[in-house]
Order: C-alpha cells, then sequence, then structure tokens
C-alpha cells in the first residue's frame, strides 16, 4: 500500500497497533545498491573514522601528557591504563543505555544525541586541566560511542540490503582504523613542539575530531529512521512511504523497474517490548547464539582494548622509540587494520559467515602467538614487530568487526539494538577493562616476559572464539534478516 505522509510539522505522526501485513523486508533487501545506500554508509558509517582518531589520539600523546609542560599532572600508565578503562567502561554503559532506548524509541532519534553526546564530551576533553577531569570525560566520551555502537549498527543492517550487508557491516566498523591512521600521522603534528607548545597539540587533536564530527552530524540529519522499526512499532503507514519514495529515486538511477519482492511478513504491532522479554529471548531461545556473541566479542575486545591501546608504550619502553615518532608505526597497524575488512568483506557474503568468521578468528590468534615467541626471543625491532602486527590484524580486523554483525544479524529485530549493547558491553567489560589495566601494568613494567604473557593470552582468547564460530556461527549470509530470526511480533500474542 502507499500511504500519505505526515506533514512535515507533525511530528512522528499517529501511532496505531494492530496486525498488519507488509513486504517492507523483501523490498528493502531486493534493492540494487544506490546513491541511497551510498546516503546512509556515509551518514552513519564514518563516524568509527572519529573513534579510530579518538583513540589513536590519546595512545599516542600518553607518553607526551605524562612530561612536564603538557598541562596536565599523569602518567603515561594512568592514560592507557586507567583512562583507556574508563573509556571502555563508559562505552558498555553508554551501549546498555541508549541500545535500550533505540530499541523502544528508534534509530534516527538515538544516533543524533549518541553523536551529540559525544561531540561534547570530546571538546571538553580537549580542555582538561586536572587528571579528574580528563579521566571524567573520556568516560563520558566512551558513553557516548557505546551508544553509537548499539543505534549504527542495529541501523545500518535494517536498511543494508541482504546480499551487501556482510560486506557493508564489515567495511564500516573496519573505517574505525581510517580514523586510527588520521589519529597516528595527526599526532606526528600536534606533538612536534617546533610547530605546538606541550600544552596546546594534544588539546587541538581532540578539538579537530570535534569539528569532523559536526561535518557527520549534519550529514546524518538526513538519514531516514529504519523502515523495519517502523512497521513494528505502528508506523506502518510511515514505513511504506519511505520504501516507496526510495524504490522510486532507484528506479530512476538504474533506468529500470524494480522486480516484484519475494513474501511478505504478518505481524502484530507493538509500541515496546519489555527487557524481560528481550532477556528470554536471547537466552532461552538462542543459548547458542548468545555462546556465539559472548566469545566473539570477548576474544577481540582483549585482543584490541588491551594491546593496541599500549602500543606506543611498548615502542617506547622496548625499543627506545620517541614519543613523537610512534605515530609512524601506528599508522601502519592501521592501514593493515581497515585493509582486512576491505579485501575479506565479499567473502563474507560469498564464502559464507561460518567459514569466513572462525578463519579470521584463528588465523589471527596463531599469528599473534608467533608474534609473541618472536618478540621473547629478541627477534624482533621496531619495525618487524609493526610488520608483524600489521598481518595479525588484517586477519583480527575483519574477524573483530564481524562480531558487530553478528549479534546484529543472529537475534530478532526488536532485541537487535539491545542484543548488540548487550554482548558489546559483556565481552568488552571482560576483555576491555581489565585488559588495559593488566595491559598498562605489564608493559611498563619493562619486562619482555610480562609482555608475551599478554600477547599470548590476547591470541589464546582469539583462537578460542574461533573455535566457537567453527561450531555455532549462523549462515546469515544473503539471507533476509526476518529468516534469520523471526521477529517477535510475527508470532501470535500471549
Amino acid at each position: 500500500m502507499t500511504a500519505k505522509p505526515p506533514p512535515a510539522s507533525s511530528g512522528p505522526g499517529p501511532v496505531s497497533t494492530k496486525t498488519v501485513t507488509t513486504a517492507v523486508p523483501a523490498r528493502l533487501d531486493r534493492l540494487p545498491w544506490s546513491r541511497w545506500h551510498w546516503m546512509i554508509v556515509v551518514g552513519l558509517g564514518t563516524v568509527w573514522i572519529l573513534d579510530g582518531l579518538e583513540v589513536t589520539i590519546v595512545g599516542n600523546i600518553a607518553g607526551r601528557l605524562a612530561e612536564p609542560g603538557s598541562g596536565l599532572h599523569i602518567t603515561a600508565a594512568q592514560v592507557t591504563g586507567t583512562a583507556a578503562a574508563l573509556y571502555v567502561a563508559g562505552a558498555c554503559s553508554g551501549a546498555l543505555f541508549f541500545g535500550w532506548l533505540t530499541d523502544r524509541h528508534g534509530r534516527k532519534k538515538l544516533f543524533m544525541v549518541t553523536l551529540a553526546v559525544y561531540l561534547a564530551a570530546t571538546a571538553l576533553t580537549a580542555l582538561s586541566f586536572e587528571a579528574w577531569w580528563f579521566f571524567l570525560f573520556r568516560f563520558l566520551t566512551g558513553f557516548g560511542i557505546g551508544g553509537e555502537y548499539a543505534a549504527i549498527n542495529s541501523a545500518i543492517d535494517e536498511l543494508i540490503p541482504s546480499a551487501y550487508r556482510g560486506r557493508v557491516d564489515l567495511i564500516i566498523n573496519g573505517s574505525y582504523w581510517l580514523g586510527a591512521i588520521g589519529g597516528a600521522l595527526l599526532s606526528l603534528v600536534m606533538l612536534n613542539t617546533g610547530i605546538f607548545p606541550e600544552d596546546v597539540g594534544w588539546r587541538l587533536s581532540f578539538a579537530l575530531g570535534v569539528v569532523l564530527g559536526l561535518v557527520i552530524l549534519l550529514v546524518r540529519r538526513h538519514v531516514p529512521e529504519s523502515p523495519r522499526w517502523q512497521f513494528i512499532h505502528g508506523r506502518g503507514e510511515e514505513a511504506e512511504h519511505l520504501v516507496g519514495e526510495v524504490e522510486r529515486a532507484v528506479e530512476r538511477e538504474h533506468g529500470h523497474r524494480l522486480p516484484a519482492p519475494r513474501g511478505t511478513l504478518t505481524i502484530h504491532q507493538r509500541r515496546a517490548i519489555g527487557f524481560g522479554i528481550v532477556a528470554k529471548t536471547v537466552f532461552r531461545r538462542y543459548p547458542r547464539r548468545a555462546v556465539l556473541g559472548l566469545s566473539l566479542f570477548i576474544g577481540q575486545a582483549f585482543l584490541y582494548n588491551a594491546i593496541t591501546f599500549g602500543f606506543g608504550t611498548i615502542l617506547i619502553t622496548f625499543f627506545d622509540v620517541p614519543t613523537d615518532r610512534t605515530g609512524y608505526y601506528f599508522a601502519v597497524i592501521a592501514a593493515g587494520n581497515f585493509v582486512g575488512p576491505l579485501l575479506l568483506g565479499k567473502l563474507f557474503d560469498t564464502v559464507g559467515r561460518r567459514i569466513m568468521i572462525s578463519s579470521t578468528y584463528l588465523l589471527s590468534g596463531v599469528l599473534l602467538f608467533a608474534t609473541a615467541w618472536l618478540f621473547g626471543r629478541g627477534a624482533l625491532t621496531a619495525t618487524t614487530l609493526t610488520v608483524c602486527w600489521c598481518v595479525v590484524l588484517f586477519f583480527a580486523s575483519a574477524g573483530a568487526s564481524s562480531a558487530y554483525l553478528t549479534v546484529s544479524e543472529i537475534f530478532p529485530m526488536e532485541t537487535r539494538a539491545m542484543a548488540i549493547a548487550f554482548f558489546y558491553a559483556l565481552g568488552t567489560a571482560a576483555g576491555g577493562i581489565s585488559g588495559p589495566l593488566i595491559f598498562a601494568e605489564l608493559t611498563t613494567s619493562g619486562v619482555v616476559s610480562d609482555t608475551v604473557v599478554a600477547f599470548q593470552i590476547g591470541a589464546g582468547l582469539m583462537c578460542a572464539a574461533g573455535l566457537v564460530a567453527a561450531f555455532l556461527a549462523v549462515d546469515a549470509e544473503r539471507r533476509s534478516l526476518e529468516d534469520i530470526a523471526t521477529p517477535l511480533s510475527a508470532e501470535p500474542e500471549p
């Protein structure tokens, strides 16, 4: 059916709750790639570039912040340990809080709010004058970015056609590393005391991130609400109108009519789904999928949050790399991280989820064990360690991105944002909060064997997650989200 859109000034329009039959999911999935999809990718996906910029800048300025004249009385271990753990704790809290709101109030409202929180906290981080202030706004910055993970991943998967969902999700999550490259190179300029004073350069780094975020915020205003969320939450006419507009635009762009959609879905519209139903659905109906999601997130969270947060410290401590030169090395491993999802992403849609998820986790874990062995023998230099890391993270980045893809597509639509938030929060809390705290102590001790142990823990968890994926991964490639997990609203209400 075609519905008349509500007036621009009337807000979201009336909400009705009834039983309806819709072809909206099938209509979205059969769309060819178009300029409209590029707008979704740019409007939603580019925020990960900011996240990568943010985290990398903090990692690279740790040594500078600890130096006299930085304007802060703080140690490098506090930056890579305490501040990093607080950032992750904020992200976990934000994911749960905003994930709950996203499933209740829609994707669009929340991905605007979470970006605003993120930008405000980043701006205030640049004004830090004491360690407590820096810690507080690192937590709040993480709070905003955690909300982004839940709102953005759920929206992307619901708007992108099933034939492209895997590669798009991986590349968008992998774009974090484009920001990491920018942050690494930016730190080379901002930490150069010949250009900026010691207490100014690192502040300008955060300020630049705010400027870029404001540009993204302007683009994001044009990204629509998820039609899948709309028709389940009593806004079926709005969903039909939006999809109809997109179809007409795509037909004009490609110069031919679209094929008829295959299949319809009958659902019982609801205004909200209680948290108890969400928990019951995830753990009672899909226990194997719950184990899979936890395993993938714990493995990648420890490896990334524990080791990459302290990469600059390793170079400084063990290889005497100057603080203002660590950015060159980090730019190299960041490039490897982005190239992995870029080159491997398509295989997740063609070869399949199970093979690709398990192999990327296992390969990265085995290669990390080899790197730890070489590091322990003293066989590596700053350059060769960076090369090893680049190869490890080529596979690990694709695997880590697939963790977000997995939990966003294997649970019913009504629970999607909350499921992403829950698995991100629990997995990241296990590996992402304890990881930086443990790793900061291990790397700053200056003892080679301590750092080897940290590498081995990360490698072991990645291998374990890969084995779990080999047995439990869901063959979700090229399948509709509603086919992978039937919406709760599609079943008769008790």
